[in-house]
């Protein structure tokens, strides 16, 4: 922090400067004053609320009200009257001896352009010469959203949302293809920007409270944001309130949810049938006491959700202020998951010197608490767990067979109830800015933020749980706080002269991130568990080794940037920008600290040339390039380059004079050379609008090649390096598709309105390179899945020539004539016996071709009806929960599913992962479906109420025989079921939007 004041003194100074300058301007010498009303209309004569009226040059100044009625007093016959308003032109009128004007105000064509958002600035969307998507709030998916990157699920083409039910589970999303193969510290995820402050965590906003989001994906748009912006740019825009407008608005829905499909599993007396078929019996009383209990049913619920939140806001000529709280509880689908969050927002904006300074403050805070059990054991043995075993003894305490092998060890219900995980975390941000005009078109801006992430988290196995057996309760309790510091400085000059639009912009960003000031322990042994994890002092561990630290040493990171841009529009037909961006992170080698990322783009509005004149059916036609660079830092700390010294996590002690030492030695090799990934993406589109704009769209086609892949275990020899695995820029990865987006209004009548919306994507990826001359790796072996004998398989492969999310299977061939399943060797043999790991073969990945959603608007009178279907294509998931079950051997000591009824009982080969359970992925879902009503009473104090009820996972037609096809498409795994989904689920909302 003190560095980044010091950094901000001479911008004060030259702040304070501007001030003293603005503050010699000169007042007309006061004459008698006149007091003029009047009511301003527009074209169609309704009153006009929210219209600024000002005595040009001075401070002097009103509002409209809700009718349009104005008063101000003026000095003078000469003065002059301006009446300004947002998507209108502005006027003036002498004020004369007249003491009632009414005015009426035409409509402005060209401010009504959609406006977007594109860093550190705005253009109109036909000026717009880079791939980037606006989503207004109207447009935004309806439902129980946890966080508001589940708004543009389906919306925005190309980018892929995917979320399973669990309430504390962040969405994976991934835009354009994955362009990494890292995944710490989201490093697939785009970067997000909240109201200009760069970095802001999306959880700090409502969704509610959020006015547009811009999707930013070529580089020739995203490289302003520099080593940041590689995986896309994704712009949030608050709502704020409009000048004239006071505002107080109220929304709110209840939501039940339950699971949207389950796995048939066998009751008990199915499996005792099935087994007493095959000359089989269970243990009794262990394994059978006559039960017929389904876990599924057991172990999850309805989940009932609610969500509430007030705002409320106003604007006078030289004020803009606003408040807004946000409650939401999202009780989970499995039995002790929840999710309770409230956000807290205030902001106000002043202005000053005749709205030539502006200064404004936002505060935000979050503040979520999740309860949480352990999901994988949980997922897993309600599915496995034997269905002739009731869950509790006669006392009333769980039954539990601890001795019994398998897959189904543990009871599920024991597992919730006797293991407690809570997070609780607090975010919130502080946003200071000055904005100053200082001549005609020139703009200084200064924003300065401050982050803090308080992160707690606490874990108590009990001394009944099965997780910690003779453990008498294991305690963990960490709290880490991150904090992040922003300094934003630029100037943006907007002229037009004659034909020409000229916009520049300079700018310089300073940015201290502070993380893992902390600490995490973990310990046991106490002599009850009334308090759980609340006093460890209590614990009595029998020696050392049975307390454990987090080693999550603290880490500073420092970001430097200057960046530049310049715009240019010849008579809004040729449009050219430019950008370059000097970055510079401590992250990296000291001899790649700084890293340039250039972007270039141009754009021809055909549409607007005399020979298109005669072409009256099109309204828009733009055809679009641009080229650019941007970068992929995210996920390092101060010290990923440097050679770091440390304890091994497998032998980190020793026995040094009687005494036990830590062992330190060296844990990470020095790597000078090491810097971002970056990220070149050249992308041709075409914008275009027939009919009026009834018929709008675009096409883009880009091909995005990541260089520089970062990878932290190429094999090194000891001889010449510290540790056998080096940290190093090695690889590339390209991603190139095409995407497509058409809206239209099929109908438009004075009572019935139909729009509808289509966007697809296609990309494909592919790893191109692992290796250089230096560091050399042929493949990367991923998704270890285990499993009963399979402890060292891997189910998929990076190569080069494959896309990530490769599947790298035994091929399975069928059975033999004893009922056995047959799998494919190496050499092209059949056998009846497990195979090698060394006999795997590449089939099929997990990266969809076809990613699509289809957005419809019905609007009859006061009622609007809305759906979305969405799904993906040419995907593939690895059905390892259905191999896991399916184990006929085994179906004494855990359940199967009816699935394994057609099986062999001898099969002894039927569980292993194979491409016999690799499935199709492609899905079409009815992902939501909405019907409301607005209310508008003729009251001047409630404007609307509007009421609405809504669907959402209605259904879904899929191939795929899981819980549901919408696999987490992140991360170097994707596509993989691996009895760890928490459920889909299918919920019912009724809600109410009041605004008053």
């Amino acid at each position: 922090m003190k560095e980044m004041y010091k950094l901000l003194t001479p911008f004060c100074c030259i702040a304070t400067l501007l001030l003293m300058l603005l503050g010699t301007a000169t007042y007309a010498q006061q004459k008698e004053s006149i007091t003029i009303k009047g009511i301003v209309t527009d074209e169609s004569n309704v009153p006009l609320p929210g219209v600024t009226v000002t005595v040009k040059g001075t401070n002097n100044g009103t509002i409209t009200n809700a009718n349009g009625v104005y008063s101000i007093t003026v000095n003078s016959p000469d003065d002059v009257l301006s009446f300004t308003l947002m998507g209108e032109l502005p006027k003036e009128v002498k004020a004369g001896d007249k003491k009632v004007i009414n005015v009426t105000l035409v409509t402005d064509t060209k401010q009504l352009k959609d406006v977007v958002v594109i860093g550190y600035g705005t253009s109109s969307k036909k000026d717009v010469t880079g791939a980037i998507t606006t989503i207004k709030s109207e447009e935004f998916n309806q439902g129980v959203l946890t966080t508001p990157a589940e708004l543009l699920q389906g919306k925005v083409a190309g980018l892929n949302v995917t979320k399973s039910g669990d309430p504390n589970a962040s969405p994976a999303v991934v835009l354009r293809g994955p362009s990494t193969i890292r995944t710490t510290g989201g490093a697939m995820e785009p970067f997000y920007v909240i109201d200009g402050v760069p970095g802001a965590s999306i959880d700090l906003l409502a969704p509610a409270d959020i006015e547009s989001i811009d999707v930013l994906k070529d580089a020739s748009a995203t490289a302003i944001y520099g080593a940041r912006a590689a995986n896309g740019v994704i712009i949030v825009t608050t709502r704020k309130a409009k000048p004239g407008q006071a505002r107080l608005s109220y929304s709110a829905y209840g939501a039940v949810e339950s699971v949207s499909k389950k796995i048939d599993m066998l009751s008990g007396d199915e499996l005792r049938a099935y087994l007493k078929k095959n000359g089989q019996t269970l243990i009794p009383t262990l394994n059978d006491d006559g039960s017929n209990t389904n876990w599924q049913n057991l172990v999850e619920r309805k989940g009932y959700s609610q969500n509430h939140n007030i705002s409320y806001g106003g604007a006078t000529a030289t004020t803009d202020y606003g408040a807004s709280a946000n409650y939401l509880k999202n009780d989970g689908i499995l039995k002790n998951t929840s999710l309770e969050r409230t956000i807290l927002r205030g902001y106000i904006n002043q202005r000053f010197f005749n709205n030539r300074l502006k200064l404004g403050l936002t505060i935000t805070n979050s503040h979520t608490k999740s309860n949480d059990i352990p999901q994988s054991n949980v997922l897993s043995n309600m599915l496995f767990y034997l269905p002739t075993v009731s869950p509790f003894n006669p006392d009333g305490s769980y039954k539990e067979y601890y001795a019994r092998t398998g897959s189904g060890t543990l009871n599920p219900l024991s597992l919730i109830d006797n293991n407690k995980l809570v997070t609780d975390d607090s975010k919130s941000m502080v946003n200071g800015i000055a904005q100053v005009d200082i001549i005609k078109g020139l703009k200084y801006t200064l924003s300065v933020s401050s982050q803090r992430d308080e992160n707690n988290f606490n874990s108590y196995y009990n001394s009944k749980s099965g997780l910690a057996v003779n453990f008498n309760g294991l305690a963990t309790r960490k709290s880490y706080l991150n904090t992040s510091s922003v300094l934003e400085s630029y100037f943006n000059y907007d002229r037009v002269f004659g034909l020409n639009s000229v916009k520049l912009l300079a700018g310089y960003t300073y940015q201290q991130d502070k993380t893992n000031d902390g600490f995490g322990i973990t310990t046991q042994n106490f002599s009850n568990d009334a308090l759980g994890y609340n006093n460890l002092y209590l614990s009595n561990p029998a020696n050392t080794s049975q307390i454990t630290f987090d080693n999550n040493p603290i880490s500073t990171l420092r970001l430097i940037s200057y960046y530049g841009r310049i715009q240019y529009s010849y008579n809004e037909k040729y449009l050219f920008q430019a950008s370059l961006r000097n970055d510079g992170s401590s992250a990296f080698g000291v001899n790649h600290r700084w890293g340039y990322f250039p972007a270039i783009s141009a754009g021809w509005n055909i549409s607007s040339e005399k020979f298109m004149e005669k072409i009256k059916a099109i309204s828009v036609l733009k055809l679009r390039a641009g080229y650019g660079v941007s970068g992929n830092s995210a996920g390092f700390n101060a010290f990923s380059a440097l050679l770091i010294y440390g304890s091994s996590a497998t032998n980190s002690k020793f026995l040094y004079n009687g005494n036990i030492t830590n062992a330190v030695g060296p844990v990470r090799n020095e790597n000078p050379d090491l810097k971002w990934e970056s990220t070149a993406t050249t992308n041709i589109g075409v914008d275009f609008g027939i009919f009026k704009d009834r018929i709008s769209g675009s096409v883009d086609y880009y091909i995005k090649k990541t260089s520089d892949l970062i990878y932290d275990q190429y094999p090194v020899s000891t001889t010449q390096y510290f540790v056998p695995t080096y940290t190093a820029n090695v690889g590339s990865i390209k991603n190139s598709g095409i995407e497509v987006v058409l809206s239209a209004t099929p109908v438009r009548t004075q009572s019935f309105t139909w729009r509808t919306s289509f966007n697809a994507a296609h990309n494909k990826n592919v790893i191109e390179n692992l290796s250089n001359d230096k560091f050399k790796i042929n493949y990367i072996q991923t998704a270890q899945l285990g499993g009963k004998g399979q402890s060292f398989l891997y189910s998929q492969i990076i190569q080069p020539g494959y896309a990530l999310g490769t599947f790298n299977l035994w091929h399975y061939l069928g059975k033999n004539a004893s009922g056995v399943s047959t799998y494919q060797k190496a050499d092209g043999t059949t056998t009846a016996v497990q195979p090698l790991s060394t006999d795997t073969r590449i089939n099929g990945n997990a990266q969809p071709t076809l990613i699509y959603g289809w957005t419809n608007n019905f609007y009859y009178k006061n009622f609007d009806l809305g759906f979305l279907v969405r799904g993906v294509m040419g995907n593939k998931i690895l059905n390892a929960t259905l191999a896991g079950l399916n184990n006929p051997v085994d179906s004494k000591i855990q359940n199967i599913p009816k699935f394994t009824e057609g099986e062999s009982y001898s099969d002894i080969n039927a569980y292993l992962i194979s491409d016999r359970f690799l499935e199709s992925g492609s899905y079409l879902r009815m992902d939501n479906a909405t019907l409301g009503y607005t209310f508008k009473p003729h009251t001047q104090s409630i404007k609307s109420i509007r009421f609405y009820a809504s669907g959402n996972n209605l259904f879904v037609i899929t191939k795929y025989r899981g819980i549901d096809p919408e696999m987490n498409i992140g991360g170097v795994t994707p596509g993989i079921d691996n009895n760890n989904f928490y459920p889909k689920t299918r919920s019912f909302i009724i809600g109410v939007n009041a605004s008053f």
